[in-house]
Order: structure tokens, then sequence, then C-alpha cells
């Protein structure tokens, strides 16, 4: 069974678009149009592909197209430049990957300017916890993530990068306060905490080694790593910092380790579909070429 690629392109519109609405006008086409296309395709399939809700998701079957989709344009991109050929939208090949947010804040952005700095791609970056990026990757929202996982995911590679490190840090006064003695059991269970967001596990998981047991103290929520590490400096609670980001603000004096001589390693591993791609290739031979220097 053949699918007709303005299918897949449609699907992929839909669902990067959110409604069927901006799909149309992404397209160039009319909202009835879209419809029609991808009732075609769900016909053609025998599954239901979307759910329209808004934003429209995709459904698992969906999901399976939506990686095919992608693989295809980026086939197809690198084959029209190897000969020579402009590509169908004369654009640099997008490359979606999926990132922890310190990885983002610390050390993946420069190794993907020196690709973009030679090659004729632009990079769709996706922020989550290095817990779920891989899901992106299974979903086939993007073609590799940095991943806590060493599994791989279906279809794609897993390499290891490295571990990164985190200590556990608050202002001087913030540690006068109310971690007296260290952080103790008691210190940790009524000091207020900063967490990312509720996908963040590090400061739970550092607690639990100390405290040997499950603590529920007060928690404030920094969805964002530059904000985080402010808010820490602002001493709104205690966090886990990678030590490299800690490390000039300590000098200065307005950190402190809270636990001099432990920390928390986290593994990260580069997936990437198990798909022939120069640009695919390019990028992570830089990421792991910087991982190495820059990870434990």
């Amino acid at each position: 069974m053949m699918i007709p690629s303005e299918l897949i392109e449609t699907l992929t519109a839909v669902v990067r678009d959110g409604t069927f609405d901006a799909a149309a006008r992404s397209l160039h086409l009319t909202p009835s149009a879209v419809s029609q296309r991808i009732k075609a395709l769900e016909q053609r399939v025998g599954r239901v592909l979307v759910v329209r809700s808004k934003p429209v998701r995709a459904t698992e079957a969906g999901e399976a197209l939506l990686r095919l989709g992608r693989q295809l344009t980026l086939l197809e991109d690198e084959t029209l430049r190897r000969l020579g050929t402009e590509t169908t939208h004369d654009r640099p090949t997008t490359l979606a990957i999926a990132v922890n947010a310190d990885s983002l804040a610390t050390w993946i952005l420069p190794p993907l300017a020196r690709v973009a700095a030679r090659e004729p791609v632009v990079f769709d970056l996706v922020r989550d916890d290095q817990d779920h990026t891989a899901d992106l990757l299974a979903s086939g929202a993007v073609m590799a993530a940095v991943a806590g996982d060493a599994n791989p995911v279906p279809g794609c590679t897993s390499t290891p990068l490295g571990r990164m490190r985190y200590r556990a840090y608050a202002t001087p006064a913030y540690a006068a306060r109310w971690c007296p003695d260290g952080l103790t059991a008691a210190a940790l269970g009524r000091a207020p905490r900063l967490d990312f967001d509720r996908k963040d596990t590090l400061q739970e998981r550092f607690s639990r080694r100390l405290a040997r047991r499950t603590l529920n103290p007060p928690q404030h929520f920094v969805p964002a790593s530059a904000d985080f590490a402010v808010a820490t400096r602002l001493g709104l609670g205690w966090a886990m910092l990678p030590a490299e980001h800690a490390h000039a603000a300590v000098a200065a004096g307005q950190l402190v380790d809270l636990a001099p001589g432990q920390h928390l390693d986290v593994p990260l591993h580069w997936h990437q579909w198990k798909l022939h791609s120069t640009l695919l290739d390019a990028a992570a031979h830089e990421i792991h070429a910087e991982a190495t220097r820059a990870l434990h």
C-alpha cells in the first residue's frame, strides 16, 4: 500500500499546528480540503490518526505515520542536496531534537551551533525532563533525544554521553536560617525547596537519599533553567544545580554547598533514528565531542 506524500504532509501540519484551520493556512488549502485529506488517510490505513481536540493530538497510529513523514522528508532533502538539486521548499532541513533543560542551559548549544555554521540545517529543540525525552522520540515528534534511559527506543540507537553532576545549593542566609546544622532530615522536611516542574525529581531523590524517607516540604516551582538558578540565588529555596553551572556563584559567595561531599549524578544518553543521515550524524558527532568535555 502506497501512502501519498501530501497526505502525510497534511497529517504532520495538523498535529504541528494544532488545528485544521492553522494547518490549512500553512499548507495554503481550505480547512475542508485538510479535513478531507485526513479522512482519506484514515480510510487508507484503516485507523483513526488524530484526536480532534484543541490542540489536535496524534493517536498511536498517527504517531507512527508522523515518524515516517519526518524520515521521508529528511531523506528526500539530503538526497536532493547530494544531487546538487534544491529542496522542495528551498529551506534548510529541520532536525527536531528533544533535550533536557539543564543540558540546554549548559553545554548542548555550542555543538549545535558548530553544525549549523557548516551544514544547511535548523534545529527544533523540544525541552523536556531527561526521563521523558525518549517518549518524544518514540512518538515521532523528534528525530533524536538526550535522555536519561540507556535502553534504545525501538528503531533507534542509544550511546552514552556522560553524567551531569548535581549538588545541593542555597544562599548563605538561607543555609543559616533553615539548615544551621546542615542538610539534616529535620531541615529537609521543613525547608522550602525549589523544583523545576512536577516532572523534576532531583531534589526529592537527593532528600530521600539523605533522610532515608520520603518528605513533604514546601515547594516552589520555577520551570525555566535560568530563572531556576536565579530563584536559588535569591534565596527562595534550596535546589540541585549542575556543579559547573553554580561554580561562579559559589566563588562569588552567592551560593554555598549544603552537603559537601554529596552529589547526584544523572546519566545522559544520545538516542537517534537508525537512519543514515549525514545531518543527524554530524549533530551526533559534535554532541558526543562536547559531552566528553562537559560531562563526567
